[in-house]
C-alpha cells in the first residue's frame, strides 16, 4: 500500500503563485495531480501519461506545471497566474500498473490518493 502526502497549499490573492508537492511512500509508476471544487465533480488538472509525457486539464494550460524528483520520490505542481475558479482541493493519485482502458485523466485509472490539500484563492 503505497501512501501519498500533499503539501504546498494555501490561500493567495488573484495571480500569485503555489507549488504543491507530493510524497509517496514507495514506488509508483506515474502520478498526476486532481482538483475538486465545492459542488463539483474531480477534474484533471496534470499527470504523467503512460509514455512519462506531461498532460494538462485545458484550463490550467500554460499555467501549471508538473515536474517531479525522482530521486526524492517526490511529486510537484508549479501553479501560477492563479485566479478565484482555480480554488478547489487538491490531491495527488498514483498508478501502480498502467490501466489502458482509462485516459489519463480517468479517476478510475488511478490506485492510490492522497488525503489532499487546500488551495484558496482570492480576488
Amino acid at each position: 500500500q503505497v501512501q501519498l502526502v500533499e503539501s504546498g497549499g494555501g490561500s493567495v490573492q488573484a495571480g500569485g503563485s503555489l507549488r504543491l508537492s507530493c510524497d509517496a511512500s514507495g514506488y509508483t509508476y506515474r502520478r498526476g495531480w486532481f482538483r475538486q471544487a465545492p459542488g463539483k465533480d474531480r477534474e484533471g488538472v496534470a499527470a504523467f501519461d503512460r509514455n512519462g509525457v506531461a498532460r494538462y486539464g485545458d484550463s490550467v494550460k500554460g499555467r501549471f506545471t508538473i515536474s517531479q524528483d525522482n530521486t526524492q520520490n517526490t511529486l510537484y505542481l508549479q501553479m501560477n497566474s492563479l485566479t478565484p475558479e482555480d480554488t478547489a482541493m487538491y490531491y495527488c493519485a498514483a498508478v501502480s500498473t498502467w490501466k489502458v482502458a482509462y485516459g489519463v485523466f480517468s479517476t478510475g485509472a488511478y490506485d492510490y490518493w492522497g488525503q489532499g490539500t487546500q488551495v484558496t484563492v482570492s480576488s
